[in-house]
């Protein structure tokens, strides 16, 4: 029988759980690296055994870890990430130009073909590969080189780029997200980028429709429908049916459109999930209820999904990149939250349990399915 193995980044260390095919005891490893900021673990999707992991501290820096037999060891394998030319500047909000400077890998993703290729999002925005498996980073320049570069401005997370989403169609093609400039797109593997936002409207920025400067959360891809994105960002759920070049808003009777994660059901590529947070300055679900909504539709119609979630007195938030899904026959949706718990559905959202709780704030989780 296949297995599940569940990747989780804490502010306190990383932790990887383990199960069969029935999802109903778990196996918990860790933590590993205790006290370090563990921001994003994942695996790649060709050897089940690679694992890459972001390790930060303001101590020490930034630095990559892998692991080669599925997260049992790890050996750190890099810290050397080579900006390409003119480090260039941004903007803060007053409009004051600020240098660029190197602060934490957010995302990892490795390729869908070569265990030793992998991407790397970072803060301040830039993306960055590794051909050698996480010894070496360069950075792919054209994105910072799109000449939209200065104008975008951090979030209040700061100026990270989180989303890393590759075409399992064309090699060539990579969506990328960036608090706050919105999202973008490589139609030749990176030399130079498009901004994907129309469509998008921020009634907070200057010129609401801007060709940059939104706060895109998140952005999830099925990989039949490599043309079809859905993006939670940071008001409104929104769909694109043309790789990106324009957007109509999904959200529909959610009871906010406000969250941060935004995933899809593996085998159903209309199957989408969301947590609804109260408001960007209340980081909590509406009413204390931890609800995910579920639509069937592809957008528009949501229904709660509440079954095993607490449904008084809960202030947690869940955070862009920590809900996932497995490729089981009956999809399973895991999500992590603030408050150190892991949430599992065995059954496509009807029923959720705890997995494991009382783990540091859940920064990532992300989900291999085992042969």
């Amino acid at each position: 029988m296949s297995g599940v193995r569940v990747l989780v980044g804490t502010k306190k260390g990383a932790f990887v759980l383990t199960s069969d095919g029935k999802r109903k005891q778990w196996e918990v490893s860790g933590p590993h690296f205790g006290g370090w900021e563990m921001y994003h673990l994942k695996g790649s999707p060709v050897d089940p055994d690679r694992l890459y992991a972001s390790q930060s501290t303001g101590w020490h820096g930034q630095l990559i870890q892998r692991s080669n037999d599925g997260g049992k060891t790890w050996e750190p394998v890099g810290n050397k990430f080579a900006y390409d030319g003119v480090p260039g500047t941004h903007q803060w909000y007053d409009g004051t130009p600020h240098p660029w400077e190197f602060k934490r890998v957010w995302h990892l993703e490795p390729s869908l073909t070569d265990p030793d290729t992998v991407y790397a999002g970072v803060e301040d925005a830039a993306l960055f590969r590794s051909i050698d498996g996480g010894q070496n980073w360069q950075e792919l320049s054209g994105l910072r080189g799109h000449g939209s570069g200065p104008r975008w401005q951090p979030g209040a997370g700061g100026m990270c780029l989180h989303t890393i989403i590759l075409d399992p169609s064309d090699p060539q093609r990579i969506f990328i997200a960036i608090s706050a400039a919105g999202a973008f797109r490589t139609d030749d593997g990176g030399k130079t980028w498009k901004p994907i936002n129309q469509g998008l409207h921020s009634q907070y920025i200057p010129d609401p429709t801007a060709e940059v400067g939104h706060c895109v959360h998140h952005i999830a891809m099925h990989p039949s429908r490599p043309g079809v994105l859905f993006m939670q960002k940071h008001w409104d759920v929104m769909r694109s049916d043309n790789a990106g070049d324009s957007w109509q808003e999904i959200s529909g009777n959610l009871p906010t459109d406000f969250g941060f994660a935004i995933d899809i059901h593996a085998h159903e590529p209309e199957t989408l999930y969301v947590v609804p947070i109260k408001s960007d300055s209340e980081h909590y679900p509406p009413d204390g209820k931890l609800r995910v909504y579920r639509s069937r539709t592809g957008g528009n119609e949501w229904e709660a999904l509440t079954k095993g979630l607490p449904q008084r007195d809960c202030y947690v938030n869940v955070l862009r990149d920590a809900m996932a899904v497995d490729s089981l026959d009956k999809c399973g949706i895991y999500f992590g939250t603030t408050g150190g718990q892991v949430y599992a559905s065995a059954d496509a959202g009807d029923n959720w349990s705890p997995i494991v709780r009382d783990l540091p704030a859940v920064l990532s989780v992300e989900v291999q399915t085992l042969p």
